[in-house]
């Protein structure tokens, strides 16, 4: 591949190095091409490189103490993951896969580790991000001891959500997940999702557009939550 797509320059954590000091991360990572559906690394896995995302996207799936996979956020072009497994040695905590076609840095840990001690707008990046995930996980803790099924699907949609430019009170999903990938979301099955879909449509809750949901009223899917949340304590 052309240099000039195989670069850290894309990734926003590396941000605030120069040129020649991008030029020498990019030097140091192996860069692959991973097909759409490839797992880019399994569960429990014991390496300890980090992976930049520079193009495409990819799935964090989780392994709960059913068996069954939990879909736990996406990860897309400038991203990256295996921080984790990079500063405590210890086994992968997720599994990666490529949603689309993506191409990856893969950077050895000592490497990574020396450039946040060497630059510290990346190291106050990297702990702004792991605090986010510990944010994230807290709601999601949170979401599965209080909420059912429902309540979890309508957080879940709002997660996914981003204003609507053409009408701000609305909110749209686009590209539209599937059935079963909300499922892996909120630990159910697909039926239960096309079901709770169903009912939101009746309730003309969600409409579907050409490549997006609409959310056609976001605030009172957040107040249905928040008195679900209510009367759960």
């Amino acid at each position: 591949m052309a240099r000039h797509t195989e670069t850290l320059a894309k990734v926003p954590l590396f941000r605030s190095l120069d040129a020649d000091a991008v030029r020498a991360l990019d030097t140091q990572c192996a860069w692959r091409r991973i097909a759409r559906k490839e797992w880019i690394i399994d569960y429990q896995d014991v390496s300890s490189d980090v992976f930049f995302v520079v193009s495409g996207t990819a799935h964090v799936k989780i392994q709960a103490v059913t068996g069954r996979e939990v879909l736990l956020r996406d990860i897309k072009a400038g991203e990256y993951f295996g921080e984790l497994a990079a500063i405590d040695n210890a086994p992968r905590s997720a599994g990666i896969v490529a949603t689309t076609d993506v191409t990856v840095a893969r950077m050895p840990a000592t490497v990574f580790r020396a450039a946040v001690h060497r630059h510290p707008d990346v190291a106050d990046q990297l702990l702004a991000f792991l605090v986010g995930q510990i944010r994230l996980l807290s709601n999601r803790v949170n979401e599965f001891t209080v909420l059912d099924v429902r309540h979890r699907i309508y957080a879940e949609l709002l997660r996914l959500s981003r204003p609507d430019p053409a009408a701000p009170q609305r909110a749209i999903i686009s590209p539209p997940p599937v059935h079963a990938e909300i499922a892996a979301r909120v630990s159910t099955r697909r039926e239960a999702v096309a079901r709770e879909f169903a009912t939101l449509e009746r309730a003309r809750l969600i409409e579907r557009r050409r490549g997006a949901i609409v959310l056609t009223d976001p605030a009172r899917l957040g107040r249905l939550i928040e008195e679900a949340q209510g009367l759960a304590e």
